[in-house]
């Protein structure tokens, strides 16, 4: 049997899947870390936590592997963007890994904003404005962080600290580096300007690589724990979303991925670089040929767990007894009210956030409450708060690339039919979802194929999505949404001028 396996290094967790070559799962495994949050703002991993489990998928995943009468050909990797590690000269790392969900850089992205220098910078590099680049990261580390910033002598993500340490080579590959804020999406290399501006010169940063670059022969100490076969290529991939959208077969023109896992994302696959006048979305590379534009949201899954740890204590009890998924307890329980929730909305902000609004200091809030409402009304209203949220960004992107032609949901959020429902119903459109939602590792393993010579179109995964489910939009849902969106959009502007007030309020508390 012929194998490749896909790698997805995320902010929670590191899955890898064991595919066969027509993109059927054979095997797969996930390997769970911490992320270490504070009222500061951070939100910070350990990089040896996130080899460990780099090795313990690779390991897990090699046991199902019958190398004596099969081949496996090769391991290609997803990562999530926007992480930032600073290394000393021998490349040990001086910090931490600075996630994109960290935001004590708010500060340098609002003096960017305001001065102008941030809209001429997105224009070049088509990274919008916001704590979570790196290019505002490192402001961050220069003016706040001085001796860490004078010690570092490189600078990378976490994917090119797994490859250094396994391989020894120091390299980026094109689509996490176009999610840095420091790279021009138009000439392909090191922005100039941006470096300038955060004192980072091209020889502290990994060479750029095309996402399809094979790295060969792992240092010795890992190969002997690990067994894989000298020869094994190691491909260097892209970033998770972007390997989303080609894991759903979302590559062609109107074709729209939207995926909800514990944050998400809205994204569309063109052929050249597209910048948003209004500076709304993201432009980052798939490969030097295809291009991802879409947004970003802090507020996914993460929310609707929150609500169940917070509002929904007594109910855990009730699902055991019963052997039943909590989730799915509560979207049963959701199910008893009505679209709208009876009037009250939810905006899904506990993290601050990105797309479209791009404002770290955005809150969460729970409008319109009365008396009559229950918690029942507060679990349907934050399931469909993250998915209004979700609708503006398709909004923005409509504005941009034109209206989708279908949308393929993906992520662990749209595994709930009432979830894909309320999508449905939102979006009033279609929403097609596949039963494999290991979307980025499916993403990665075709990118695998096609530097291996093994497919010669990345189109070829349309074939291997499998069964999916489509959920029509309810009519009868529609004059609800329609009347509470326009609310809700006017909410999360009005409360604007209010956020940073109670933003730095509570970072006072610290």
């Amino acid at each position: 049997m012929d194998y490749i396996i896909g790698m997805d290094i995320g902010t929670t967790s590191t899955k890898a899947v064991l595919y066969d070559l027509k993109g059927k799962v054979l095997a797969y495994c996930n390997n769970l870390y911490s992320l270490y949050r504070d009222s500061s703002g951070m939100a910070e991993e350990d990089p040896n936590e996130i080899f460990d489990a780099v090795i313990h998928g690779l390991q897990e995943i090699l046991r199902k592997v019958d190398l004596e009468h099969g081949t496996l050909h090769g391991v290609s990797f997803s990562s999530a963007n926007q992480s930032l590690i600073a290394l000393d000269k021998d490349h040990e790392p001086l910090t931490r890994i600075i996630t994109w969900a960290d935001t004590r850089a708010t500060k340098y992205a609002e003096q960017l904003k305001k001065d102008g220098t941030g809209s001429i910078l997105y224009k070049r590099t088509g990274t919008p404005i916001h704590p979570m680049s790196p290019l505002c990261k490192l402001l961050w580390l220069k003016n706040e962080v001085g001796e860490v910033y004078k010690k570092a002598t490189y600078y990378c993500g976490v994917k090119e600290y797994i490859f250094y340490r396994l391989f020894n080579v120091w390299q980026m590959d094109i689509s996490v580096a176009s999610c840095t804020g420091i790279f021009n999406i138009f000439n392909l290399d090191w922005d100039n300007k941006a470096l300038e501006l955060t004192g980072v010169e091209k020889k502290q940063l990994p060479k750029i690589v095309d996402g399809y670059q094979q790295t060969f022969r792992m240092n010795e100490d890992y190969a002997k724990v690990l067994g894989y076969p000298s020869d094994t290529p190691f491909i260097q991939g892209a970033f998770d979303g972007a390997l989303s959208n080609l894991g759903v077969g979302a590559i062609g023109n109107g074709e729209v991925a939207v995926t909800i896992g514990t944050s998400g994302g809205v994204r569309v696959v063109t052929d050249h670089p597209v910048i948003d006048s209004k500076e709304r979305v993201f432009c980052y590379a798939l490969t030097k040929k295809l291009w991802v534009v879409g947004g970003p949201v802090n507020n996914g899954g993460v929310v609707f767990r929150w609500a169940r740890d917070n509002l929904f204590d007594a109910e855990k009890s009730t699902a055991a007894l019963l052997k039943k998924d909590f989730y799915d307890l509560l979207t049963d329980i959701a199910k008893k009210v009505p679209a709208g929730s009876d009037g009250l909305i939810f905006l899904p902000f506990l993290g601050g956030e990105r797309a479209p609004i791009w404002d770290a200091d955005a809150r969460g809030t729970f409008f319109g409450l009365t008396q009559m409402h229950t918690r029942a009304n507060m679990i349907r209203a934050v399931l469909e708060g993250i998915v209004y949220n979700l609708y503006t960004v398709l909004l923005a992107l409509e504005e941009v690339v034109g209206k989708p032609k279908y949308i393929m949901a993906t992520g662990g959020f749209s595994q709930s039919p009432l979830c894909r429902q309320i999508l449905a119903d939102i979006f009033e459109t279609p929403i097609t979802v596949p039963e494999d939602f290991e979307s980025s590792c499916l993403g990665a393993a075709v990118i695998g194929m096609k530097s291996l010579g093994l497919i010669d179109d990345l189109n070829v995964v349309k074939n291997f999505i499998g069964k999916t489910n489509t959920y029509k939009p309810d009519s009868k849902n529609f004059e609800s949404y329609r009347k509470l969106i326009p609310i809700y959009i006017r909410l999360s502007r009005q409360l604007k001028s209010e956020y940073k007030n109670i933003a730095d309020f509570q970072k006072k508390k610290i």
